[in-house]
């Protein structure tokens, strides 16, 4: 197992000797190999690794998206081990926000109503929930978009409000997955330009898993995953 990365003292996240095993017929396979890590608040930090080593894997776990075989995660001292679905889900909404490679907006609904939907799980009032959308839309340059449905947006589009809507509860900590890897060049370093400024605006800590060392060597640390083990780049 590894030792931290970083003190603990008043970590956002915390993984501790995070473990994931998958059953492969009559084998298993051991994914993650006792992870441990702390991500310090508004702290940038980008997870390398190859295709396969497990990088999405821990993401979701940290997400509380999957579970670990062994070990715990903590968002704000808050175990999401040990508690049903629903409190995870509240854990979730209220501290973490998600940015994925491929959007996963709702296509039924406009653009401030995506990005409100994490409000509107908070019971915000309807009203309040798409004005404060239609701000942070604004903020992202979609204030033109505000009824547009992801289907009438463009890919960089409906990245940026994929990027509005994570960040709508001003959540302390943002994961994201390859969060331009589905665009160009140009509306890719847009959103990473966004997602970085509006890090520091709101102080919200940011995980981003890539394979682009470009991107990577942008944040405050780089760590590898590599055999299960997660490591300081060097």
């Amino acid at each position: 197992m590894t030792e931290p990365l970083i003190d603990r003292g008043h970590a956002v996240l915390e993984c501790r000797n995070v473990v994931r095993r998958f059953r492969e017929g009559t084998s298993t396979l051991e994914v993650l190999g006792g992870v441990n890590l702390a991500v310090q608040p508004a702290e940038r930090l980008a997870i390398i690794g190859a295709s396969g080593s497990g990088k999405t894997t821990l993401l979701q776990i940290m997400g509380g998206l999957d579970e670990p075989t062994e070990g715990e995660v903590l968002v704000n001292g808050e175990r999401m081990q040990g508690i049903d679905e629903a409190a995870k889900g509240d854990l979730r909404n209220r501290y973490i926000g998600f940015v994925y490679q491929f959007h996963h907006l709702l296509p039924e609904f406009t653009a401030a109503e995506n990005v409100a939907m994490p409000l509107l799980i908070r019971r915000v009032a309807k009203t309040a929930a798409l004005q404060q959308a239609g701000e942070l839309l604004g903020r992202v340059g979609l204030g033109e978009r505000l009824t547009h449905k992801p289907g009438e947006l463009s890919g960089g589009e409906r990245q940026r409000a994929a990027v509005a809507r994570a960040l709508i509860t001003r959540p302390q900590l943002v994961l994201a997955d390859e969060p331009t890897g589905n665009l160009d060049s140009g509306n890719g370093e847009h959103v990473l330009k966004l997602m970085l400024e509006l890090n520091e605006e709101l102080q919200t800590s940011l995980v981003i898993v890539t394979h682009d060392h470009s991107i990577a060597k942008r944040m405050d640390r780089i760590l590898v995953l590599e055999d299960g083990v997660l490591r300081e780049s060097v």
